[in-house]
Protein backbone atom coordinates (compact mmCIF):
# COMPACT_ATOMS: atom_id res chain seq x y z
CA UNK A 1 0.00 0.00 0.00
CA UNK A 2 1.27 3.49 -1.06
CA UNK A 3 1.79 5.69 2.38
CA UNK A 4 -0.02 8.25 1.03
CA UNK A 5 -3.20 6.59 0.57
CA UNK A 6 -3.64 6.02 4.02
CA UNK A 7 -5.09 8.24 7.02
CA UNK A 8 -1.86 8.39 9.58
CA UNK A 9 -3.79 9.71 12.35
CA UNK A 10 -1.60 10.24 15.63
CA UNK A 11 -2.87 7.07 17.07
CA UNK A 12 -1.64 5.18 14.08
CA UNK A 13 1.90 6.92 13.76
CA UNK A 14 2.64 6.41 17.51
CA UNK A 15 1.89 2.76 17.07
CA UNK A 16 4.12 2.73 14.10
CA UNK A 17 6.68 4.31 16.32
CA UNK A 18 6.56 2.00 18.61
CA UNK A 19 6.75 -0.64 16.36
CA UNK A 20 9.77 0.46 15.03
CA UNK A 21 11.04 0.93 18.41
CA UNK A 22 10.20 -2.91 19.48
CA UNK A 23 11.71 -4.11 15.86
CA UNK A 24 14.79 -2.29 16.10
CA UNK A 25 15.58 -0.74 19.61
CA UNK A 26 15.67 3.01 18.60
CA UNK A 27 13.06 5.31 17.07
CA UNK A 28 13.52 5.62 13.33
CA UNK A 29 15.19 8.59 11.62
CA UNK A 30 13.53 10.69 8.41
CA UNK A 31 15.35 7.65 6.09
CA UNK A 32 14.15 4.76 8.22
CA UNK A 33 10.57 6.28 8.34
CA UNK A 34 10.36 6.22 4.47
CA UNK A 35 11.21 2.58 4.03
CA UNK A 36 8.88 1.73 7.13
CA UNK A 37 5.06 0.88 6.03
CA UNK A 38 3.48 1.49 9.00
CA UNK A 39 4.72 5.25 9.15
CA UNK A 40 3.94 8.02 6.53
CA UNK A 41 6.74 9.80 4.69
CA UNK A 42 8.77 11.89 6.52
CA UNK A 43 7.24 14.47 3.86
CA UNK A 44 3.84 14.03 5.12
CA UNK A 45 5.34 14.44 8.57
CA UNK A 46 7.16 17.74 7.60
CA UNK A 47 3.22 19.23 6.16
CA UNK A 48 1.30 18.09 9.16
CA UNK A 49 3.54 18.33 12.09
CA UNK A 50 6.38 20.74 11.18
CA UNK A 51 8.61 18.32 10.64
CA UNK A 52 10.46 15.26 12.82
CA UNK A 53 11.40 16.73 15.72
CA UNK A 54 7.81 18.61 16.35
CA UNK A 55 6.32 15.19 15.72
CA UNK A 56 8.69 13.85 17.85
CA UNK A 57 7.62 16.49 21.16
CA UNK A 58 4.10 15.87 20.48
CA UNK A 59 4.46 11.72 20.71
CA UNK A 60 7.03 12.64 24.19
CA UNK A 61 9.62 11.31 22.36
CA UNK A 62 11.85 14.93 23.12
CA UNK A 63 13.84 13.46 25.42
CA UNK A 64 15.02 10.64 22.63
CA UNK A 65 18.15 11.14 21.11
CA UNK A 66 18.36 13.28 17.44
CA UNK A 67 19.60 9.85 15.52
CA UNK A 68 19.39 12.20 12.37
CA UNK A 69 22.41 14.42 13.45
CA UNK A 70 26.16 14.17 14.64
CA UNK A 71 28.61 11.49 15.14
CA UNK A 72 26.23 8.76 16.81
CA UNK A 73 23.99 8.75 13.55
CA UNK A 74 27.31 8.23 11.59
CA UNK A 75 28.90 5.39 13.56
CA UNK A 76 25.39 3.25 13.81
CA UNK A 77 25.04 3.81 10.36
CA UNK A 78 28.49 2.35 9.06
CA UNK A 79 27.86 -0.09 11.89
CA UNK A 80 24.60 -1.46 10.21
CA UNK A 81 25.59 -0.78 7.22
CA UNK A 82 29.40 -3.03 7.44
CA UNK A 83 27.55 -5.90 9.11
CA UNK A 84 24.37 -6.22 6.87
CA UNK A 85 26.90 -6.25 3.57
CA UNK A 86 29.52 -8.32 5.68
CA UNK A 87 26.41 -10.95 6.56
CA UNK A 88 24.69 -10.81 2.60
CA UNK A 89 28.23 -11.63 1.45
CA UNK A 90 28.29 -14.48 3.50
CA UNK A 91 25.29 -16.03 2.89
CA UNK A 92 25.76 -15.63 -0.92
CA UNK A 93 29.10 -16.82 -1.07
CA UNK A 94 27.51 -20.10 0.46
CA UNK A 95 24.89 -19.64 -1.98
CA UNK A 96 26.94 -20.03 -4.60
CA UNK A 97 29.20 -22.41 -4.14
CA UNK A 98 26.02 -24.61 -3.43
CA UNK A 99 23.69 -23.44 -6.03
CA UNK A 100 26.17 -22.08 -8.68
CA UNK A 101 26.37 -18.70 -9.60
CA UNK A 102 23.74 -18.88 -12.30
CA UNK A 103 20.76 -20.01 -10.27
CA UNK A 104 21.31 -17.01 -7.37
CA UNK A 105 19.96 -14.14 -7.95
CA UNK A 106 20.97 -11.12 -5.63
CA UNK A 107 18.45 -8.94 -4.41
CA UNK A 108 15.31 -9.43 -6.27
CA UNK A 109 13.12 -6.95 -6.75
CA UNK A 110 8.84 -8.03 -7.70
CA UNK A 111 7.49 -4.94 -8.98
CA UNK A 112 8.69 -1.57 -10.97
CA UNK A 113 8.57 0.76 -7.91
CA UNK A 114 11.65 -1.39 -6.74
CA UNK A 115 9.73 -1.12 -3.30
CA UNK A 116 8.66 -5.36 -2.92
CA UNK A 117 12.36 -7.20 -2.95
CA UNK A 118 13.67 -10.02 -1.28
CA UNK A 119 17.97 -10.80 -0.75
CA UNK A 120 17.81 -14.01 -2.70
CA UNK A 121 15.61 -15.46 -5.27
CA UNK A 122 17.59 -19.33 -5.79
CA UNK A 123 16.16 -21.78 -8.71
CA UNK A 124 16.87 -25.99 -7.56
CA UNK A 125 16.14 -29.31 -9.65
CA UNK A 126 12.13 -28.76 -8.63
CA UNK A 127 11.49 -25.14 -7.99
CA UNK A 128 12.31 -22.04 -6.60
CA UNK A 129 12.48 -19.96 -3.05
CA UNK A 130 13.10 -16.56 -1.84
CA UNK A 131 15.71 -15.96 1.37
CA UNK A 132 14.94 -12.76 3.88
CA UNK A 133 17.89 -12.09 6.01
CA UNK A 134 17.66 -9.78 8.87
CA UNK A 135 19.74 -9.69 12.65
CA UNK A 136 17.70 -8.67 15.09
CA UNK A 137 19.12 -7.95 18.18
CA UNK A 138 17.39 -10.27 20.67
CA UNK A 139 14.36 -12.46 20.77
CA UNK A 140 12.52 -9.23 21.50
CA UNK A 141 13.47 -7.59 18.13
CA UNK A 142 12.98 -11.13 16.32
CA UNK A 143 9.41 -11.12 16.68
CA UNK A 144 8.81 -7.47 15.72
CA UNK A 145 11.16 -7.54 12.52
CA UNK A 146 9.03 -10.81 11.88
CA UNK A 147 5.81 -9.29 11.85
CA UNK A 148 6.87 -6.54 9.74
CA UNK A 149 8.70 -8.75 7.36
CA UNK A 150 5.22 -10.86 7.07
CA UNK A 151 3.18 -7.51 6.72
CA UNK A 152 5.56 -7.22 3.74
CA UNK A 153 5.51 -10.20 1.91
CA UNK A 154 1.66 -9.74 0.76
CA UNK A 155 2.45 -8.97 -2.94
CA UNK A 156 0.92 -11.27 -5.32
CA UNK A 157 3.84 -11.85 -7.23
CA UNK A 158 5.67 -12.78 -4.00
CA UNK A 159 2.99 -15.15 -2.65
CA UNK A 160 3.90 -17.22 -5.38
CA UNK A 161 7.21 -18.32 -3.98
CA UNK A 162 8.10 -20.25 -0.62
CA UNK A 163 10.25 -17.62 1.31
CA UNK A 164 12.81 -18.52 4.01
CA UNK A 165 13.36 -15.64 6.84
CA UNK A 166 16.95 -16.05 7.54
CA UNK A 167 17.66 -14.96 11.22
CA UNK A 168 21.44 -14.35 11.20
CA UNK A 169 22.25 -14.02 15.14
CA UNK A 170 24.11 -17.05 16.41
CA UNK A 171 23.10 -15.69 19.82
CA UNK A 172 18.90 -17.05 19.24
CA UNK A 173 18.97 -20.27 19.92
CA UNK A 174 16.75 -22.41 17.50
CA UNK A 175 14.68 -23.27 20.84
CA UNK A 176 13.93 -19.33 20.87
CA UNK A 177 12.75 -19.47 17.43
CA UNK A 178 10.62 -22.04 17.57
CA UNK A 179 9.01 -21.07 20.78
CA UNK A 180 8.22 -17.26 19.33
CA UNK A 181 6.92 -19.27 16.39
CA UNK A 182 4.83 -21.36 18.77
CA UNK A 183 3.32 -17.95 20.68
CA UNK A 184 3.18 -16.14 17.53
CA UNK A 185 -0.85 -14.79 16.69
CA UNK A 186 -0.22 -14.25 12.90
CA UNK A 187 1.12 -17.34 12.17
CA UNK A 188 3.91 -18.34 9.08
CA UNK A 189 2.12 -19.18 5.95
CA UNK A 190 2.65 -23.20 5.17
CA UNK A 191 5.21 -21.64 2.60
CA UNK A 192 6.82 -19.38 4.81
CA UNK A 193 9.58 -20.77 7.06
CA UNK A 194 11.74 -19.12 10.21
CA UNK A 195 15.03 -20.48 10.03
CA UNK A 196 18.63 -19.73 11.67
CA UNK A 197 21.57 -20.34 9.59
CA UNK A 198 22.54 -23.80 11.07
CA UNK A 199 19.09 -24.32 9.61
CA UNK A 200 19.37 -22.84 6.58
CA UNK A 201 22.61 -24.80 5.55
CA UNK A 202 20.68 -28.34 6.33
CA UNK A 203 17.73 -27.15 4.43
CA UNK A 204 19.65 -25.77 1.53
CA UNK A 205 22.00 -29.53 1.53
CA UNK A 206 19.01 -31.18 0.91
CA UNK A 207 17.83 -29.34 -2.04
CA UNK A 208 18.78 -30.95 -5.29
CA UNK A 209 20.97 -28.79 -8.00
CA UNK A 210 20.18 -27.94 -10.82
CA UNK A 211 23.54 -28.85 -13.35
CA UNK A 212 25.98 -26.56 -13.46
CA UNK A 213 26.52 -24.50 -16.58
CA UNK A 214 29.88 -23.84 -18.28
CA UNK A 215 31.58 -20.82 -18.53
Amino acid sequence: MKKGRKEWTIEKIKDGFKMFYDEHGHYPTSIEIDAYDRLPSSRQIQRAYGGLPALRMQLGLSGQIDYTKGEYSSKRATMIGNRAHKIEKEVYDYLVGLFGKPYVHREYFFTDDRRNRTDFYIYYDGGNFLVDVFFPKDSRCLSGCLNSKLHNYQVSTQLKHPVIFLMMNSEISNETLENILIRKKNRLSAYQKLMSYEQFKRFCSSMKRLPQISS
